[in-house]
């Protein structure tokens, strides 16, 4: 399973890595390397083919080969992943263009990871592809493309349907074939709480055989949950990770000591319930620099005004106000019992990324443990541990250079100074952001 997504990341990384004309060496940086420790001053970090090649103190990398840059009083850490999105834009040849835009959003807000957890195939495939070609600016895409669930159970619109085994293999088998899945989602939920209706859902047998089937073909899973039981269910019926925090209800003691131990990745997905009553209360979140830049300005003044208005009226907007920070609780325990969070947030829009690292630190998580949440855990979360995550020789090199301590404050992962993907520094004046050209924000 991970040897075929290896595979797929590699195939993308040597062609990038291999626009960069010199090897470069940023020496004098701090280093927050993804594993969650401390800052590491006075560090040389080498990247070269699209990987990084050399980690060490400065003081012992006089003789390491090619463009040397002063990196003296900024940060260096890896780039930001989303391990949850659904790309906006679907639908007309004109909306590609939005997700596009969608797509530099995350690049600009240093994300150079994401997973798409369900789309319109042609869609999202077609995005991916141009992507790995190189013919777009935009982060590393994986998908599911079609999602897989039972019939009329959520998600049911984007996803292909099965209702019994073995005869659901054919619908297997062709979503393999014709999609080429990265990572696939399944839903595992009966919607009987809050104010939504019951609708069917997958049995926990169905479940369970359908992710064994794609395991066996060397494809990893991710369930939808939303509520402690369903969540171990999953995780018993052999669930790689889980797309979804517990939001229901606070989480028991016995099913933090599973998380645990366990170490199933857990999206955090906190900004998809919270943004409703925040946009309604705040709205002049909209006016920060990263919203600006990836949002157009008649974007903002829909989400304002209409939006807004719409929000503000809907019952679901309050009670997630409500259950919000019961699933910021239940997800500090659940790290501080060792288990893998990883960040998600659900959306279409990197500027989310960095709200749904606020959220976590306002769970009373440290920010360099968020650092890790972020980047390491996110690599966990897509099964790339080993190639992603962390800045570590041999691993690919994606990274974000900051102007301030991302370890202090979470905020400070706003001061980006360069975005790197795949050894390439991005260009930002190039991105076709919403909200217009933006200036290159470095000066080397």
């Amino acid at each position: 399973m991970k040897k075929m997504l290896l595979a797929t990341v590699a195939a993308l990384v040597l062609p990038l890595g291999a626009a960069q004309a010199e090897p470069l060496v940023f020496d004098h940086v701090t280093l927050v390397d993804g594993n969650g420790g401390p800052a590491q001053p006075d560090m040389t970090v080498a990247v070269d083919k699209g990987v990084f090649t050399v980690v060490t103190p400065t003081i012992a990398a006089s003789k390491v080969a090619g463009r040397h840059i002063d990196a003296t009083g900024k940060y260096l850490m890896p780039g930001l992943s989303d391990v949850h999105i659904h790309l906006g834009g679907a639908g007309t040849i004109s909306k590609r263009e939005l997700g596009v835009q969608a797509l530099a959003s995350y690049l600009y807000s240093g994300v150079t990871t994401i997973y798409d957890a369900g789309n319109q195939p042609d869609f999202i495939l077609g995005l991916r592809a141009d992507e790995r070609a190189g013919r777009i600016l935009s982060p590393r895409i994986l998908a599911t493309g079609n999602l897989i669930t039972y019939p009329g159970s959520h998600g049911a619109a984007m996803a292909l349907t099965i209702d019994s085994w073995p005869q659901g293999k054919a619908v297997a088998d062709k979503h393999i074939a014709e999609q080429h899945p990265d990572i696939v989602k399944l839903t595992y939920e009966e919607h009987g709480w809050g104010s939504r209706p019951m609708i069917p859902m997958l049995s926990k047998e169905l479940m369970e055989d359908i992710i064994h089937y794609y395991n066996a073909q060397g494809i990893r899973t991710t369930v939808h949950t939303s509520s402690e039981l369903r969540a171990t269910e999953a995780i018993y019926a052999g669930a790689d990770s889980l797309a979804h925090p517990v939001i229901q209800g606070p989480v028991s003691d016995e099913f933090v000591r599973l998380m645990g131990a366990k170490k199933t990745p857990m999206a955090t997905t906190l900004t998809i319930g919270e943004g409703y009553s925040r946009l309604v209360e705040h709205p002049e979140y909209l006016d920060q620099p990263l919203y600006v830049a990836s949002l157009s300005k008649e974007q903002i003044a829909t989400l304002k005004g209409k939006t807004h208005d719409e929000w503000k009226a809907r019952s679901w907007t309050w009670w997630m106000k409500l259950m919000t920070p019961i699933a910021q609780e239940n997800l500090r325990k659940v790290d501080a019992a060792g288990g893998v969070v990883a960040i998600g947030t659900d959306q279409s829009s990197g500027p989310a990324v960095h709200r749904e690292m606020e959220l976590m630190q306002a769970a009373g998580i440290k920010p360099a443990e968020i650092v890790r949440i972020a980047t390491l855990n996110s690599a966990k979360h897509l099964g790339l541990e080993d190639t992603l995550g962390t800045i570590t020789p041999g691993k690919i090199a994606d990274a974000l250079m900051l102007s301030a301590d991302p370890t202090a404050d979470v905020n400070n992962m706003k001061a980006i100074v360069m975005v790197m993907k795949a050894g390439v520094m991005i260009d930002e004046s190039k991105l076709p952001l919403a909200g217009g050209p933006q200036k290159k924000r470095r000066d080397f």
